[in-house]
């Protein structure tokens, strides 16, 4: 019978010691796996690779396209890029696939009814890693939003949801505040959803949301959202389902796909023997099901579950009342093989399809055009200058034909015409400056501003779609 090649990664902290167990349950199953394994992480990071993962690595995921991947280090600051966001850009892995659900009785948790899954896109967001310190004391972080990112991520979450028998999709945003970005994904998402008339759709404004997945996660079925917010949903549905370390990742591509914990490298723990590992046991039994073989998978899930039911459990799911044996991660491991082939009694057993294998994706949307339409430019200046009118009368005489200077801000709020003396300023400031306007106008202003001193530290061009403004406007104005 033909294997499916895969590559692996052993990790740093517990990862060698959680993924050798995963690995001997995989084993005793029957999995049909040729695996390669590679180094990547903190002694990739010592040998002085930002990225802390090397070419040949590379050569090795390409070649094989399944990952699973026990928790990596990254060190803190120093330009050191997290190798698990690297990964996933690198290799298109745009869906964040996370199951949350509790094991009631035996697992102990406030809502026994919980079984959701969160969609996060992977891609974009704050988490495109794009900032810029433009002055001593003024930082910036893009969200990074698209419609094509959007499309992706809310159609696989309604295919998710086809494909699982789920019956709810919830879109999670802020777009009552971030009208342009946050508003794009939730009109893409509520397009998408008319795809799907037999799946219900929801909007949830994500702070109540995400206090709800707290409080309340049973009203949920699948949340998609986008990757800030879809992060720390994730944790917040993993600890209130029982335990972070039952957390479980899923990254897909059109191609590529990587399988792992959610939790980290817990190096206070490491080589101790007590690591529980069953995050990287439900995410190799996810990679199963994505490769076809969910026959073994079943095998495998079923023999966790009546591990679980029988109460032994790990030193972070050990519960006086609920469990009724305490080991560690060998012990764990040997009490999953020794189920293989049993099913639980009290928590449901599972059932997947022998060779389904990974969604099919239909293709993408084909776009609108618009009408873009340049209206003028935000220029953005350092300076230490804080009278606010002194700054405009500076500024005025320079300004070009064909351009207004219609407002100064500063943080976001306007603060001329009309001076709101309450509000603090930073050494950045915003001008502005709209009209009928050409590219060729708003250089001549940026030469203008600069051949009179003005220290330019950035620019926006300013359009309209099909009349509609593709820019926001400042509090106040």
């Amino acid at each position: 019978m033909t294997h499916t090649p895969i590559t692996v990664a052993r990790g740093n902290g517990i990862g060698p010691e959680i993924m050798a167990a995963t690995l001997d349950i995989l084993e005793a199953a029957g999995a049909r796996l040729e695996i390669d394994e590679i180094e990547i992480g903190e002694e990739i990071y010592k040998r002085g690779c930002m990225t802390g993962i090397e070419d040949s690595a590379w050569v090795t995921l390409r070649k094989n396209k399944v990952f699973l991947k026990a928790p990596v280090f990254t060190p803190m600051g120093g330009g050191f890029k997290s190798l698990n966001v690297t990964v996933r850009k690198t290799l298109g892995l745009y869906a964040n696939v996370r199951p949350c659900r509790a094991f009631h009785p035996f697992i102990q948790t406030h809502h026994p009814e919980m079984n959701l899954v969160i969609v996060r896109e992977n891609e974009e967001d704050l988490y495109g890693g794009v900032e810029y310190k433009y002055t001593p004391h003024v930082t910036e972080s893009i969200k990074l939003i698209s419609r094509t990112g959007s499309e992706r991520i809310a159609r696989y979450a309604f295919e998710y949801a086809r494909a699982n028998g789920r019956k709810k999709v919830t879109c999670m945003v802020k777009d009552n505040i971030m009208k342009i970005s946050d508003g794009l994904f939730y009109e893409v998402f509520q397009d998408i959803a008319t795809d799907y008339p037999e799946i219900e759709n929801e909007r949830y404004i994500v702070d109540i949301g995400a206090a709800r997945v707290a409080s309340n996660p049973a009203l949920f079925d699948v949340i998609v959202t986008q990757n800030l917010y879809g992060d720390i949903i994730s944790d917040i549905a993993a600890e209130v389902s029982g335990s972070v370390g039952l957390g479980i990742s899923a990254n897909i591509g059109d191609e590529f796909a990587m399988f792992e914990a959610m939790h980290g490298t817990a190096p206070d723990i490491a080589g101790q023997g007590i690591a529980n590992p069953s995050g990287l046991i439900l995410s190799a039994i996810m990679m199963l099901v994505h490769i076809g073989q969910g026959d073994i998978a079943e095998k495998v899930h079923n023999a966790w579950l009546k591990t679980i039911e029988n109460g032994i459990h790990t030193g972070d799911l050990y519960t006086q009342g609920l469990s009724r044996k305490n080991v560690g991660t060998r012990e764990f491991k040997e009490a999953v093989i020794a189920r293989m082939g049993q099913k639980p009694e009290n928590l449901k057993p599972v059932s997947y399809e022998a060779e389904k294998g990974a969604l099919i994706m239909p293709p993408l949307k084909a776009r609108d055009e618009f009408e873009r339409i340049l209206v003028g430019t935000d220029i953005y200046i350092y300076t230490k200058e804080q009278d606010v009118q002194a700054l405009a009368e500076g500024v005025l005489p320079h300004i070009v034909e064909g351009l207004d200077l219609s407002m100064i801000s500063n943080r976001g709020v306007k603060m001329w015409p009309g001076h709101k003396p309450e509000s603090f300023c930073s050494e950045m400031w915003r001008l502005r400056l709209q009209g009928d306007v050409s590219s060729s106008v708003v250089a001549q202003q940026i030469s203008a501003l600069t051949a009179a001193g003005f220290d330019i530290v950035k620019t926006h061009n300013l359009y309209t779609y099909d009349g509609e403004l593709g820019f926001s406007k400042a509090q106040g104005e």
